[in-house]
């Protein structure tokens, strides 16, 4: 068995080798919380949660850092805008990330470091590098030297003479237009830290540099996070790391973007759908099949079209869990083995779209086994099937999903009632034989997205895909 990923550093896929045997250490960068998250913004965690479940499932030890970006130029700007304290924005974004990672069904991280809880390692790390002739001071600002480091660029593959480094506002004293700021000076009115070099704060490079070296030491084995990130950030982490003296990361991991109308989903583009939405219109579940399926590397152009397929793709899925269950008298049914070639899916790059071609190859097999009233078979596909859901986080059975089929147990108590006495009056025609008006009775109901199917227990609702 050997998990093999796409190394954008290398730009291939290589076999995975962990820097300890049985043990897997990856950084993801996770949230800049001047705004509250987007689909986009959560489909990074979720990405990396298979991942983390799939290593957990082939017996890794996986211990996995999220930062959170808590200060940066826009957190200062929401400040200056909404009158508000920039940590008061800041732990409320902060909060409803958390919001969105939990209703999607994310595992929490090993550790979830803080920005401005680091600015100590942060200042360590700022003094080795001007020691090592990495960086300098001017004016109260420390950057780094981009000539110092030979290797820079490397991992987004530029020519230095053609770069256009992005540059903020009050960087002066630069020595080369190149050079990125690790520490920005403080202004009237921002917030700010004591340093050798007078009071400012972090860039938001240093940030990740310094909290990696924090949590995973002077390497670890992944590097993940969006591929918008490859540069400037990530390759401003790698030089500030690696001149620091740090192996850093072994592989580098990106994940692709949300897009509408070929756009990357942005809130300053004004084409951001916000999690706290899209739960109350969809089921999370739902909206976990719907980011988490398609190849971590590829884009996902969002419709609401896909989103129905992926409700009707997700609900033959729980229609096969529920029917077996019932055929079993309500007995669980334990997760079994993955079959083979679900796994030999997953263990090629996270391959999620072809390991779930095997998930709904099965749920037909249990199916046809339902039908042919064979139970024994249909609990062994059952089993099969929670084991691959379960590496997908997408087991309806698990207790992350109680209660969540139902979008909210008090709707569902009062549709429930509702639907009851429809059934009564269709169950009335069918015992008097009057055929049509119990068909009409079921259509009327399919037509309101509603599933009827008659079981040996007696007529069961479902909710089916949207009209």
């Amino acid at each position: 068995m050997t998990i093999r990923l796409y190394d954008t550093s290398a730009r291939q896929i290589r076999d995975f080798v962990p820097l300890t045997a049985g043990c897997v250490s990856i950084y993801l960068c996770g949230a800049t919380v001047q705004a509250a998250p987007h689909i986009g913004h959560i489909r990074s965690g979720l990405n990396f949660d298979i991942m983390r479940r799939w290593f957990a499932y082939r017996g890794y030890d996986v211990t996995f850092i999220r930062n959170v970006t808590d200060i940066d130029d826009k957190i200062i700007g929401k400040s200056a805008e909404q009158g508000r304290p920039w940590w008061s924005i800041g732990y409320e974004n902060e909060r409803a990330f958390n919001d969105g990672y939990d209703a999607l069904g994310c595992l929490p991280p090993t550790y979830e470091p803080r920005a401005t809880g680091h600015i100590t390692e942060m200042i360590e790390m700022m003094r080795g590098l001007i020691e090592r002739g990495h960086a300098y001071e001017a004016d109260g600002n420390v950057y780094f030297d981009v000539r110092s480091f030979p290797g820079y660029l490397e991992l987004s593959n530029q020519d230095l003479d053609d770069l256009r480094q992005p540059s903020g506002e009050g960087e002066t004293g630069k020595r080369d237009q190149r050079d990125f700021a690790m520490w920005k000076a403080s202004k009237p009115g921002e917030p700010s830290w004591e340093t050798p070099w007078g009071r400012g704060r972090p860039g938001w490079h240093l940030e990740c540099s310094a909290m990696a070296h924090k949590y995973l030491g002077t390497a670890f084995d992944i590097h993940g996070g969006g591929i918008d990130l490859i540069f400037p950030h990530h390759e401003n982490e790698i030089a500030q790391a690696k001149a620091f003296g740090d192996e850093f990361a072994k592989y580098w991991v990106h994940n692709g973007w949300v897009t509408m109308s070929g756009e990357k989903m942005s809130k300053s583009l004004g084409n951001s759908v916000l999690v706290s939405e899209m739960v109350k219109a969809w089921r999370p579940i739902v909206l976990r099949y719907y980011l988490g399926t398609p190849h971590y590397r590829s884009m996902i152009e969002y419709s609401e079209e896909a989103l129905r397929e992926a409700e009707s793709a997700f609900a033959r899925i729980e229609g096969f869990v529920q029917r077996v269950i019932e055929k079993a008298g309500g007995e669980v049914v334990a997760a079994a083995e993955v079959p083979p070639a679900f796994a030999e899916a997953m263990d090629d790059d996270l391959g999620v779209p072809q390991a779930l071609a095997i998930v709904h190859t099965t749920v037909r097999q249990g199916n046809s086994a339902l039908a042919a009233d064979d139970k024994e078979a249909a609990v062994a596909r059952l089993a099969e099937v929670r084991a691959m859901l379960g590496v997908l986080g997408l087991d309806p059975l698990d207790e992350q999903w109680a209660g969540e089929s139902d979008r909210g147990d008090d709707l569902h108590g009062v549709v429930d009632t509702l639907v009851r006495l429809v059934l009564d009056q269709r169950q009335a025609a069918r015992e008097r034989k009057d055929w049509p008006a119990a068909d009409a009775i079921r259509d009327q109901l399919n037509q309101s997205g509603l599933v009827i199917e008659d079981s040996p227990t007696g007529p069961r609702w479902t909710l089916g895909p949207r009209q």
